[in-house]
């Protein structure tokens, strides 16, 4: 028998919170272990469940902050906790912040319960998302500064792993390509992550796959 996915839902609508719990709990494999009305409960919540997956609210009223200011300390009480934003806002600035701050997901409410579901599964296995219709202007803004110095410091290894993460491989995927042990790979990533100087593999991809730009018509 499959370990569930433990999930907290941190949000001030209680309905939105059910419904999100009812929505998980339609299908095996997911058991919501806590709920929040805010930011501080959520970090609460975290540190007492350690669950793989956190979902959080971008703004929550009442009180002890939102789910921007609760990601950081959300990864320092259980670093294995996967930070997924669950969120109306369409704002670029919460995107790219939410990231900045350690979110390894962005998703705007009103996804299906199929989507939902498949999101949190990606998350808990260590993969980034974000919502399609965001992408593109994350790929833009993530894109641009991308270091040259940090890509000339790869080494020719780390350079190919880059470019297989590019192509939307997965650890797993990427250790038997290159017929590695999938520690080998993480081991790799860390270092890659930190010589370009991001946050993680969605912003490490986003530099090894920078968005085509159409060249304009003759």
């Amino acid at each position: 028998m499959e370990t569930p996915i433990l999930v907290v839902i941190a949000d001030d609508h209680p309905l939105l919170r059910e419904s999100v719990a009812r929505t998980l709990g339609a299908e095996h494999g997911f058991t919501v272990v806590a709920q929040a009305a805010r930011g501080d409960e959520a970090v609460v919540a975290v540190r007492h469940h350690q669950p793989d997956v956190v979902l959080l609210d971008i703004s929550m009223k009442g009180g002890g902050g939102g789910g921007l200011d609760a990601i950081e300390a959300i990864n320092a009480a259980s670093p294995a906790t996967r930070v997924v934003m669950l969120t109306a806002s369409e704002d670029e600035d919460d995107l790219l912040e939410a990231f900045r701050r350690g979110a390894s997901s962005y998703v705007l409410k009103g996804v299906s319960a199929v989507e939902l579901r498949h999101i949190v599964r990606l998350a808990a296995a260590g993969e980034a998302y974000v919502s399609p219709d965001l992408a593109a202007h994350m790929l833009v803004d993530l894109a641009e500064p991308a270091p040259a110095q940090g890509l000339e410091a790869l080494t020719p290894r780390e350079a190919e792993i880059l470019a297989l993460l590019g192509g939307g491989l997965t650890n797993r995927e990427i250790a038997e390509r290159l017929m590695i042990a999938e520690k080998t790979v993480k081991h790799h990533m860390t270092s890659i992550l930190h010589k370009l100087q991001v946050r993680n593999r969605l912003e490490a991809a986003l530099l090894a796959s920078p968005p085509s730009r159409s060249k304009p018509a003759p």
